[in-house]
């Protein structure tokens, strides 16, 4: 077999692939789960193990050619493409759960800016100057000596 024959019959590599793919299902499963329960403090993808098994499938993905997957013995090429596909699905849910949870949170930071502006405008008289409100003389105190 020649050089370029050798390296399209890369089985420990497609079988790195599907290893850490299936970590990575696992830990995105996990924070689906966290996030429709409403925790977010214990996500697994914040742990630095997570991120560094995330930066090492993006490099093992990388430098991956299709005619490797194509080469494969066929069951493990299925094994391949089922696990991709899974993984897919799984990081598409993982990012909407996410953005649910930036939107709603962010919802609730406008809604408290949105009710402190309206508490600080000032109010609308009926005076000679219509939305006069005098400054406030601050902080009222109770002294009993006088």
């Amino acid at each position: 077999m020649t050089a370029a024959g050798a390296k399209l019959e890369d089985t420990p590599r497609i079988e790195r692939l599907i290893a850490l793919a299936e970590r990575l299902i696992a830990a995105l499963e996990s924070d689906i789960a966290e996030l429709k329960n409403g925790r977010t403090a214990t996500l697994k993808t914040n742990d630095p193990e997570v991120q560094k098994l995330t930066a090492l499938y993006g490099r093992e993905a990388q430098g991956f050619d299709l005619r490797i997957a194509q080469s494969a013995p066929p069951t493990l090429r299925q094994r391949f493409l089922a696990i991709t596909a899974k993984f897919r699905d799984v990081l598409q849910l993982h990012a909407r759960m996410i953005a649910r949870v930036k939107n709603a949170s962010e919802g609730i930071i406008r809604a408290i800016a949105d009710e402190v502006e309206r508490a600080n405008a000032p109010t609308r008289t009926y005076g000679p100057r219509p939305g006069y409100k005098p400054p406030s003389s601050g902080a009222m105190l109770f002294n009993r000596v006088v």
